[in-house]
């Protein structure tokens, strides 16, 4: 069976959602990361942050699938 490996990023967390062959949703994760405010109506983030956050999700959401990272087809 085929999955694809969805990632959401957004502006306080980052998503990932595993999907089947029939784009049935099997398995997500979602983890949030640290917003800095240097400056008022500013906000930065981290590149570090989001790059762990998405390893993170992704390697969660695979695990709860019950797959491995090679059943992935996609990205």
């Amino acid at each position: 069976m085929k999955h694809v490996l969805a990632i959401d990023q957004g502006t306080t967390s980052t998503r990932a959602l595993v999907f089947d062959e029939t784009l049935s949703l099997v398995a997500m994760a979602q983890q949030e990361f640290p917003q800095h405010f240097p400056a008022s109506g500013w906000v930065e983030h981290a590149p570090e942050d989001i790059w762990e956050s998405t390893v993170a999700t992704a390697r969660e959401a695979i695990a709860k699938a019950g797959l491995e990272a090679r059943e992935i087809t996609a990205i």
